[in-house]
């Protein structure tokens, strides 16, 4: 299983919000290259960078950070929000993303994101689906939409993602565990879609019972930034495995 840091950014600086409240923002470091280094120098392989920035303002607009940070690791990078146009793919792509994360798009554009599949491989985009009280969130969690949450998986799924994660807003950043019975679901119902969890991830054995339950990854954020997951617990972890 993939253990995948995230890194939220907003003016730059690494930052986690709480059940996607931009009103709710904590900066844990200004300088997110550095902290990708030192991501890095414990063996973590992989980020999930997050422009919540660009999410508002519907553009990609933390690309250079995106530059640096594929410049100075070898992390593998997939790269999300604002990503809206042709040009923002592009972009995303130039400046060593690995996988664009796609989820405004797969509401409201969907023949563009079968366009990007199409243009880019499957293996190119990620899915990105976030929840809150079964309705899908799109543009830095600021609209919800009323479709229905597995039908949605199934179309998209038929469009050509094989990638995906899922985020239930209600648990993330608040460590209080991620939604198993969900992500059960899921994964029994799409089996052939590579799935990673999201989202209210606490503690090592939070990670242990995903691995069990079939999750292909999982990504973690406020628990590392708070101590409640050390790097090197994570690095002893993996070599375990």
């Amino acid at each position: 299983m993939d253990i995948i840091v995230a890194i939220d950014l907003i003016d730059g600086k690494c930052v986690r919000l709480i059940q996607g409240d931009f009103k709710r923002k904590k900066v844990y470091n200004n300088n997110p290259i550095e902290f990708a280094l030192l991501l890095e120098s414990y063996g973590i392989t992989r980020l999930h960078l997050v422009d919540l920035d660009g999410a508002r303002k519907r553009r990609v607009v933390h690309w250079k950070i995106l530059e640096k940070i594929a410049k100075y690791t070898n992390l593998i990078i997939d790269f999300g929000g604002g990503i809206h146009s042709d040009e923002d793919i592009r972009i995303v792509f130039e400046n060593g993303g690995h996988m664009a994360t796609v989820g405004s798009v797969a509401v409201k554009n969907p023949f563009l994101l079968k366009k990007w599949i199409h243009i880019y491989g499957k293996e190119k985009i990620l899915l990105g689906v976030d929840v809150k009280n079964n309705k899908i969130a799109t543009n830095g969690w600021t609209e919800f939409f009323n479709i229905p949450f597995f039908n949605f998986i199934e179309e998209k799924n038929n469009d050509g993602i094989k990638k995906m994660f899922c985020t239930d807003i209600s648990k993330d950043g608040g460590l209080s565990g991620p939604s198993f019975s969900l992500y059960e679901k899921i994964i029994k119902k799409f089996p052939n879609i590579e799935f990673i969890a999201s989202g209210g991830i606490r503690n090592i054995e939070d990670i242990d019972k995903l691995l069990n339950i079939g999750c292909c990854g999982v990504i973690i954020g406020k628990a590392i930034y708070e101590n409640k997951i050390s790097l090197l617990e994570l690095k002893n972890w993996d070599n375990k495995e």
